[in-house]
């Protein structure tokens, strides 16, 4: 069998690290120290990276992660310590100059890595183009050409010309990697890029990282998914506090890189499941797309359901039918057995059933405001009397709803664009658990979150779910596992299973989420037809 173009890396042209084969380290900081006023967020850093190797960065929120990687990339000069790139000094001015010098990143936002309103061919060249790289005669011929060359390097099967406003989330993580690569990088910095990949574009991922290793990359990985780390890391490094708590080498212990990055042992997270009481919410023969099979659910209160299954099957879908977004092709819900049809979001809100949306950065933050104006948007009215917002309430909501929560800031009055990712999607949570709820739909709560706020998200949920009924949308298992009452499985845009967590068959479970039950099920179908049965 020949190789596909993802196990040719060595020999791809879009693949190759500026200079060749670099035989000595790529990346070296030592004593790196930044400040932001008195909060000392890098306290002497030393790390070093060397061509070749993948280098996972583990950090909870809040540890420094971002501000290290923004004084690599030129965003923030260190207050003291020192860079060195190849041997030598390096302290880039901007990002472009990193970019220049061979270092590309990943970012975890993906709006940082893509412009929206460009097409997908300008923004694989985008670098290109900014930094004049492509020559004075570069027709539209020739950059269609570089701009496929550069596609099919994670084989993104996407119309070039298309915005990359309307692609998913998914896509334009995969153009945003894809633009990382086109600049040949001697040092690649990835940040959390697995969060909205399904299993397929993940490993699709994983081939590339493992290809750009071979051919000598240096790269380093910030994750906190235990599959990615398990699959590429040579080496862990946990930062807790703005300093490096731990190394650890092949073979990789796993608990202590844990234990390193949270200053304690992993404690089981699993919380005590909650009374079940009468049936909230109910979904009868919903139809989300043309030949998939109608299904039915029902959600009571107390009760945290998880809604588990690969990228791409549906969840997302469900929700926003939940939310008024989108109406279903069939079927219909029910909310304290009447009839729930909300024409919009707005309406939903109105009758106590929330949602936190999967895309952050586009749907469900504004950086512009600050924590206590993102908290209580959706709920002004609450906070109003006779048209005139009270400031006072406002902010005291945010400051308990902060407490809570645990969110890592100065005050309510921070700008959320100055939050740690992290610290952004506990702000998101804490929006829809400050006011009450009938229905709660969270879809990928835990995206971009590290272990540790994983578990402040979790208690908090279980703390607040006795007079609501709450659905948890996870392509994550350890995830569903951890929060979950029961779990639904969703496959093909139905419900293919239904597991309580705490008599669960973890075959049966990982069966239905990968499909091969459907396919168990449709091969014994044809056998039956062709036996006359």
């Amino acid at each position: 069998m020949s190789a596909s173009p993802l196990h040719q890396t060595a020999a791809h042209p879009v693949l190759q690290p500026k200079g060749g084969l670099q035989p000595q380290g790529v990346l070296k900081l030592e004593g790196v120290e930044k400040s932001f006023g008195a909060n000392k967020v890098l306290q002497g850093v030393d790390l070093s990276i060397s061509a070749g190797e993948i280098v996972v960065l583990m950090g909870a929120n809040g540890a420094g992660k971002s501000t290290l990687v923004k004084i690599i990339a030129g965003v923030h000069d260190a207050d003291t310590g020192s860079i060195a790139l190849d041997g030598v000094a390096f302290n880039p001015s901007s990002p472009a100059e990193a970019i220049r010098s061979g270092v590309c990143i990943v970012h975890q936002s993906i709006n940082d890595g893509v412009a929206p309103d460009l097409s997908v061919a300008q923004n694989l060249l985008l670098d290109r183009l900014c930094n004049g790289e492509t020559g004075f005669f570069f027709t539209p011929g020739k950059a269609r050409k570089e701009a496929q060359t550069i596609a099919a390097t994670l084989e993104l099967d996407l119309d070039l010309d298309r915005p990359v406003r309307e692609l998913n989330l998914a896509d334009r993580q995969l153009v945003s990697i894809s633009r990382a690569l086109a600049q040949n990088p001697k040092l690649l910095i990835l940040d959390e890029p697995t969060s909205s990949l399904s299993q397929r574009e993940a490993e699709r991922l994983f081939t590339i990282v493992e290809g750009l290793r071979a051919s000598g990359v240096a790269i380093l990985y910030i994750s906190h998914r235990m599959s990615d780390i398990r699959r590429l890391a040579d080496r862990i490094i946990a930062l807790r506090d703005g300093r490096i708590t731990g190394t650890f080498e092949k073979p990789l212990n796993y608990e202590a890189a844990v234990n390193a990055m949270l200053g304690h042992g992993l404690l089981a997270t699993r919380n005590q499941a909650g009374e079940r009481g009468e049936h909230l919410f109910e979904a009868r023969d919903i139809v989300l797309k043309n030949g998939s099979a109608p299904f039915s659910f029902a959600l009571a209160r107390g009760e945290i359901v998880a809604l588990t299954g690969l990228v791409g099957t549906g969840k997302s879908e469900l929700a926003e039918c939940m939310f008024g977004v989108r109406k279903p092709l069939a079927g219909a819900f029910e909310l304290l057995g009447q009839t729930y049809d909300p024409a919009n979001p707005g309406e939903a809100i109105t009758q106590g059933v929330f949602m936190t949306a999967k895309d952050r950065a586009n749907s469900s933050i504004i950086p512009g405001f600050n924590i206590s104006g993102n908290l209580s948007l959706p709920f002004l009215t609450s906070f109003s009397t006779a048209g005139t917002l009270n400031r006072l309430r406002e902010n005291q909501s945010a400051r308990t709803m902060i407490d809570q929560l645990d969110v890592v800031c100065q005050s309510e009055q921070d700008m959320l664009s100055a939050l740690s990712g992290g610290n952004q999607q506990k702000v998101v949570i804490a929006r829809w658990l400050s006011q009450p709820s009938r229905v709660l739909v969270l879809d990928e709560p835990f995206q971009g979150v590290d272990i540790r706020a994983r578990g402040d998200i979790g208690r908090k949920l279980r703390e607040t779910a006795q007079e609501r009924a709450t659905l948890i949308l996870t392509a994550e298992l350890d995830e569903a596992l951890e929060v979950a009452d029961r779990i639904l499985v969703m496959s093909n845009h139905t419900i293919v299973g239904e597991h309580r967590t705490a008599d669960l068959d973890m075959d049966a479970l990982l069966a239905q989420i990968s499909g091969a039950s459907v396919i168990a099920q449709q091969a014994a179908s044809i056998s039956d037809a062709a036996h006359g049965n």
